[in-house]
């Protein structure tokens, strides 16, 4: 009887634990997808749009940016504009190493950027 328990309690902790396994993993997954829909762009918008465009029109053909990644890819690129707010996105061109800057100042686009992540 007690070798019972034993594979009982034994079969339902590795049960738990598979199913912890399987949601942090799906966790991730969704993670990744989030991840993906807010910094990825295609490299045609970036080439689509030109410096002295409005903001607003730049900014309606982007995803938000707002992700935890977007903090990394501002390290290796070139320097900030003077007075200028950015936005980090990374392209879609499939080398995955590529991040897409857009610069605006005064309502405008001040500068675009395209750079390999170091």
């Amino acid at each position: 009887m007690a070798r019972r328990n034993g594979c009982l309690i034994g079969c339902a902790v590795a049960g738990v634990l598979g199913i912890g396994l399987l949601v942090a993993l799906l966790f991730g997954v969704g993670k990744v997808i989030d991840v993906a829909d807010k910094t990825l762009v295609d490299h045609k918008v970036y080439e689509a749009v030109s410096v002295g465009d409005s903001e607003a029109e730049v900014r309606a053909k982007l995803p938000s940016g707002e992700s935890f990644v977007t903090s990394a890819l501002k390290d290796g690129g070139p320097a900030v504009p003077a007075g200028s707010e950015c936005s980090w996105y990374l392209s879609d061109s499939g080398s995955g190493d590529t991040v897409l800057r857009f610069c605006y100042k005064d309502g405008k686009l001040a500068e675009k950027a395209d750079y390999r992540v170091k």
